[in-house]
Parts: structure tokens; sequence; C-alpha cells
């Protein structure tokens, strides 16, 4: 079974979309919420390199970008979420 599968069935009773297709969809939609900091920026960089904005242009505008970007949390060891609840 899917993890997503409650999602992957709302969207084919919702939509015109197969399972296969809305299961396709739903892995996209994961694996780009799933990326990390660092391969986002650098990510983005290249898109707007390609598109002849200049670095100056660029970095202002990815860090106006990154709040309101979901991004993958870092990997955290099992000392750190302890820390992180009991501080």
């Amino acid at each position: 079974m899917h993890p997503y599968e409650d999602l992957i069935a709302h969207l084919t009773r919702t939509s015109q979309l197969a399972h296969g297709e809305a299961a396709r969809v739903v892995a996209e939609v994961v694996a780009y919420f799933s990326e990390p900091v660092e391969e986002f920026v650098r990510r983005r960089h290249g898109e707007l390199k390609a598109r002849g904005f200049t670095n100056d242009e660029i970095f202002p505008r990815i860090a106006a970008e990154l709040p309101a970007r979901r991004v993958a949390a870092p990997e955290l060891s099992l000392r750190q979420l302890r820390r992180i609840v009991y501080g």
C-alpha cells in the first residue's frame, strides 16, 4: 500500500486522474517538496542563470523565495531529537 493512499484515492475521486496517474502526481509532489535547501538553492540558481539573471539579481530573489518554500528537514540524530524535546 502506498503511504499516501488516502490522498491518491481523494485525487481519483475528485479529478479525472486514474489511480496510477494520481500516484505519479503524488510521488512528484512529495519529491519536489523533499528537496533539501542546498539542492533548491543550486537548482534555482541554475534556472535563473539560464534565464539571463545575474548573481546580484539571483541571490536576493532566492533569499526572498526561501521563507515561502517548503524544504526537507535536515536529518536529525536521536540525540538531537531528544534535545529538541528536553532541551
